[in-house]
């Protein structure tokens, strides 16, 4: 599996959502750590997607996870580190926990999936998003940069077959698991995607999480809220880096 990897410290991963490369969670994350040393940040490609070839083998989301845990035990060894999944990235990252919490420092959910049916998830209206030209120019500039161009280069058909069907989306077993690292989860009041209500439902596994609700910021998140996005990830590398042996 591809991946980029930038400054030296305690690693951390991140895993984009399904379908997605690096490049996103690179662009938004990169700027938090301009004066701030200490951090190996990690940036991955999942198979199928970006420069990380398919592998007819991976049937499901557990052979996802998989590939996933073997290119980072590849990638830092022995290592503790911490963890931050975008949307489906998330239930990756909440996979992994539960096969071994005690690698993890912390965790970062950013718009996670957390009910994989769609069919059953809690979703806002976006009738409050307020959608000017700026925001929907920036929007559609995101979509062009990140996700149509990713599209282009993904293994489209390997993809859909998994995401086709809730019972290969899912992970085999449940990935709620308690888990007292330092936390953050961060959702879109307007995200129709994941929601921010099934998000919540998962608070009582993190007693050290902090929980931020976005206004006028759905799935795309942080397309307007740049500045307090990257506050609230600031925060919470504080708090791990309060009690580094944790």
């Amino acid at each position: 599996m591809y991946y980029e990897s930038f400054g030296e410290g305690r690693p951390i991963v991140f895993l984009p959502g399904w379908g997605g490369d690096n490049g996103e969670g690179r662009d938004t994350h990169e700027p938090v750590f301009e004066g701030r040393s200490g951090w190996r940040r990690i940036y991955v490609d999942p198979p199928g997607t970006g420069k990380s070839p398919s592998d007819a083998s991976i049937v499901d989301q557990d052979g996802m996870l998989d590939a996933i845990a073997g290119t980072i035990d590849e990638v830092v060894g022995s290592d503790r580190f911490a963890l931050a999944g975008t949307s489906a990235g998330g239930l990756h990252s909440r996979g992994l926990i539960k096969r071994d919490p005690s690698r993890i420092l912390g965790l970062l959910l950013r718009v996670p999936g957390v009910v994989v049916d769609r069919t059953k998830r809690t979703l806002p209206s976006d009738d409050y998003l307020d959608q000017t030209a700026d925001f929907v120019a920036a929007s559609a500039d995101k979509d062009r940069r990140y996700y149509d161009a990713v599209d282009d280069i993904a293994d489209l058909d390997f993809l859909n077959r998994i995401q086709s069907d809730p019972r290969t989306y899912a992970l085999r077993e449940d990935p709620a698991i308690r888990f007292e690292g330092p936390t953050l989860i961060v959702t879109g009041r307007q995200d129709t995607m994941t929601g921010y209500a099934d998000a919540w439902s998962i608070l009582d596994d993190y007693p050290r999480a902090t929980y931020a609700v976005l206004d006028q910021e759905d799935h795309g998140l942080p397309v307007r809220r740049h500045a307090v996005y990257r506050a609230l990830v600031g925060d919470w590398l504080d708090r791990m880096a309060e009690r580094p042996d944790a």
